[in-house]
């Protein structure tokens, strides 16, 4: 298990129509690398091709990709994708875009989320013959997809997606044809962009603008996207439906610079901030934000606050994950390879660490005591976010209630295990006024548990006679 942050799933990217599509989408998965540090690859095709190239591998983008790789790539049609295990193991099996054959063609595929009815439709493809070769969801699209009454691929797609549950954003290529499809509650966040005569698409804007694409617009929540010579084509795969983007995409998931349904990020966490201070005030002499998720609410806590911001911690830029280790002294060790704190700064003042949230509380009870350590008179807490209380299952690693350490405690009992001196979180109206809608515009499950899809599958019937 990580420490006391949330992980994402992955991040997914498509160019269609483009001389350097590779070279895009490796600059693409760069631009995505924090939501998935694990696994990265690419798989593509030249239009007119009848089978599609793939290079995967473990680690980092710069890790699997080498120049010589990407060589071998070439094409003007490709998906790529970035990887953190929520589903299925870490192992190169498991790593993504996967690639198939069936229909006649190559099929790549490629996702971000969980399907919530993995499991059960596994079960059930399995009794009927399909043999899976990965422990990953992607892989129940692509049997539900070969399973498709329709020999054209779109309508395959549709048909599989149709069958699927959960939040998901997905890319799949075939050599004459791309596709981009988001869950019907708009869970996990994708984009469409217009790079030159071709088009791209991406789980962020930020993907978007390292490639040079200029953004079009969010894919719609359950919609579709075929694109290919003749053009874009948009399709439902149900009815429409509320939207419920994952509001930790704002909190802390999505890159600064990127927007998400119009709304800046850096700009929401900075609006987070703002109104912390104003629900939370608290005699202090100094702000600091945790790096670098909390920067931007911590710079908008101090000016809202008129308290001066400093940098308190310092984050090692070179350091990803750092896992738990056992004993608290080498637990500590661990969280200060990521991140010191500068004495300085913090030495005899009363400090406001400001944090996007709390998880697990191993990685805030530690920055606590560091700061303690190297002298801080009293260390206030103020967290962008409501207590998460409840486990996630779309895409993020938190599928057990009992991880939380807000799950059945009050704010007074979890500042007591942090060593705090205060606690305070932001609520979730004030969180989904930041990001300029109310509560029923986002998925906040993780707070209040309830789920815009049901966790579990209680129907008997597998899926619709697909034979």
């Amino acid at each position: 298990m990580t420490g006391d942050t949330l992980r994402e799933e992955c991040g997914v990217s498509g160019i269609w129509g483009h001389p350097h599509a590779v070279t895009l989408t490796h600059y693409a998965l760069y631009a995505l690398q924090h939501r998935g540090q694990e696994s990265a690859g690419i798989a593509a095709a030249c239009s007119g091709d009848d089978g599609l190239k793939l290079h995967r591998g473990l680690g980092l983008v710069a890790e699997v990709f080498g120049e010589e790789t990407l060589e071998s790539l070439r094409g003007d049609c490709a998906v790529g994708h970035v990887r953190y295990a929520t589903t299925g193991n870490t192992s190169l099996r498991n790593a993504q875009p996967l690639v198939v054959r069936l229909k006649s063609t190559s099929l790549g595929l490629a996702h971000n989320g969980n399907l919530t009815n993995a499991a059960r439709l596994r079960r059930c493809l399995e009794g009927r013959g399909s043999i899976f070769q990965s422990t990953s969801d992607t892989e129940v699209i692509a049997h539900l997809t070969a399973r498709a009454r329709s020999d054209e691929m779109g309508a395959s797609l549709l048909e599989a997606l149709q069958e699927v549950r959960g939040g998901y954003a997905m890319v799949a290529l075939t050599p004459g044809q791309l596709f981009a499809a988001r869950d019907p509650a708009g869970i996990r966040p994708l984009c469409l962009g217009k790079l030159g005569d071709g088009w791209m698409v991406a789980s962020e804007t930020c993907a978007l603008d390292t490639a040079g694409a200029t953004f079009v617009r969010d894919v719609a929540p359950g919609e579709l996207l075929r694109i290919d010579d003749e053009g874009l084509t948009s399709l439902r795969i149900t009815g429409k439906a509320p939207s419920a983007l994952c509001i930790f995409e704002y909190i802390y998931f999505a890159r600064p610079d990127s927007n998400l349904e119009g709304h800046n990020v850096h700009q929401v966490r900075k609006e987070l901030g703002r109104l912390l201070a104003m629900d939370h005030p608290v005699d202090a002499d100094v702000v600091s934000g945790v790096p670098a998720s909390s920067l931007s609410a911590a710079t908008g806590y101090a000016e809202q606050a008129g308290i001066p911001y400093e940098m308190g911690l310092v984050r090692n830029r070179y350091i990803g994950r750092t896992f738990i280790q056992p004993g608290d002294e080498l637990r500590k060790l661990g969280v200060r390879l990521k991140l010191n704190p500068l004495r300085k700064v913090v030495e005899g003042r009363r400090v406001v660490l400001v944090d996007d949230s709390i998880v697990r509380g191993t990685t805030s009870k530690i920055l606590v005591e560091l700061l303690r350590a190297v002298g801080a008179e009293e260390i206030h807490l103020r967290i962008s976010s409501p207590p998460y209380r409840y486990p996630c299952y779309y895409g993020i690693d938190t599928s057990s209630k009992g991880e939380l350490i807000a799950a059945g405690r009050t704010v007074e009992e979890i500042r007591a295990i942090v060593g705090a001196d205060s606690l305070a979180y932001l609520d979730e109206d004030r969180v989904a006024e930041a990001a300029g809608g109310t509560r029923s515009d986002f998925c906040t499950a993780c707070f209040d548990g309830d789920y815009p899809v049901p966790p579990e599958e209680t129907d008997e019937d597998c899926f619709g006679e697909v034979d």
